[in-house]
């Protein structure tokens, strides 16, 4: 039970750090019926069923609470729903907001915190559970998979290493694999998890494995290898798996490769998700296709629900929305602006520098061309725009 809670908040955390999620819907009241499950021959429906009932006849049964928990956020990553957060709060709610709760509900609570951009909050629960257990594998993981996305690469290396003097798993060596391929070492990062991928055969689970051949495409599409960056992406697609993290990643790189016509057929049936409708719509405008507006009109909506909300989780995706669909770069930049202040993955990096170009402010873009250097940050894509920079007067 414990590695498999290992690979569940491992894999949410790596593949849901990206705004890919649909925005939370609001009933208008209390009793609406938000969704009904088929039940009758769903065994994992049913057993959440028998579960949350369970746990409202003994709300203090903790060890069940966290396995509900559990499969939540599961739930959460693989429907890209964030309502499943939610759930997961609901199931931990006796002992979320304890002055001291138990460690593996502050490592639940830093996940779902996590999702939601709350960092700092994160990292603070993190921290309180490696003081009491600090031989905590997961807590190592998430806090350097958040010190990942924020782009403080020392920080996530140290808990990276740390996590691996407890483990050879496979998983602590995608998480050294990971922050050393941003950081000048991608092609032995990507050696290195490619060789340990393969000393394992099938003693690794379909997600894990999911997430290490997504892994191993996006190291191959930094480093130029666009041939082995497909094949890998195909290699997880086989997996049957929807995951909307690997679709979106998919996408991008299709988008990339002007294969538009293969990016809508990949996503057609996914418009759900905000960030797979935005790569549909950006695939249609390449295709000059019929209906473009309205996909224009439904993200607009969307990103301005969540404004209304106050959120800023996807402002990275609004500003490329803003940057490619609506072609207004000076909006596109500011939104760029304030996502990369807050997050730092080479996609928050890569619109913000394409808005800046398209603006001609070098200003803008000083900052990052700076971290970038500091950083020795390898990415072919990022080192294309960097040049224009460059040769700008």
């Amino acid at each position: 039970m414990k590695k498999q809670i290992i690979v569940v908040i491992a894999i949410y955390a790596l593949m849901c750090c990206q705004p890919l999620c649909a925005a939370p819907f609001v009933p208008e009241t209390d009793d609406q019926v938000l969704e009904r499950l088929p039940l009758s021959g769903n065994t994992a429906a049913n057993e959440l069923r028998r579960m949350r009932k369970q746990l409202q006849e003994a709300p203090a049964n903790l060890a069940l609470a966290l396995q509900l928990a559990t499969r939540y956020l599961a739930l959460a990553r693989a429907e890209s729903d964030p309502r499943y957060l939610g759930y997961v709060q609901a199931a931990l709610q006796p002992w979320w907001d304890l002055e001291t709760p138990p460690p593996e509900v502050l490592l639940l609570r830093a996940t779902v915190r996590q999702n939601r951009h709350e960092f700092a909050a994160a990292l603070s629960d993190l921290e309180r559970v490696l003081e009491r257990q600090p031989r905590n594998a997961q807590a190592w993981l998430t806090a350097a998979v958040i010190h990942q996305v924020r782009g403080d690469y020392q920080a996530a290396m140290r808990h990276c290493l740390a996590l691996l003097s407890l483990s050879d798993s496979l998983v602590a060596t995608a998480c050294v694999s990971s922050v050393a391929s941003l950081t000048g070492h991608a092609e032995r990062a990507h050696a290195f998890l490619r060789q340990a991928l393969e000393d394992r055969g099938n003693e690794i689970g379909r997600e894990e494995r999911l997430w290490v051949m997504t892994l191993l495409a996006e190291i191959a599409v930094r480093t130029g290898k666009i041939q082995e960056a497909g094949q890998y992406f195909k290699k997880a697609l086989a997996l049957g798996s929807n995951d909307a993290y690997l679709l979106g990643a998919y996408a991008d790189f299709l988008l990339d490769q002007n294969q538009a016509d293969e990016a809508r057929n990949l996503l057609k049936e996914h418009t759900r998700v905000d960030g797979l409708l935005l790569r549909l719509a950006l695939a249609e405008q390449q295709l000059a296709t019929p209906g473009l507006a309205e996909r224009i009109a439904s993200l607009e909506a969307r990103f301005a629900a969540g404004r209304m909300r106050g959120e800023s989780l996807h402002q990275g995706e609004e500003a490329r929305f803003t940057l490619r669909l609506l072609r207004e770069p000076a909006a596109a930049l500011r939104l760029a602006q304030s996502n990369w202040a807050v997050q730092r993955e080479p996609r928050d990096t890569r619109v913000l520098l394409e808005a800046a170009s398209a603006v001609g402010d070098l200003s803008a873009a000083a900052p990052v061309l700076t971290w970038l250097k500091q950083n020795h940050v390898e990415d072919v894509r990022l080192s294309a725009l960097t040049t224009q920079f460059e040769h700008k007067p």
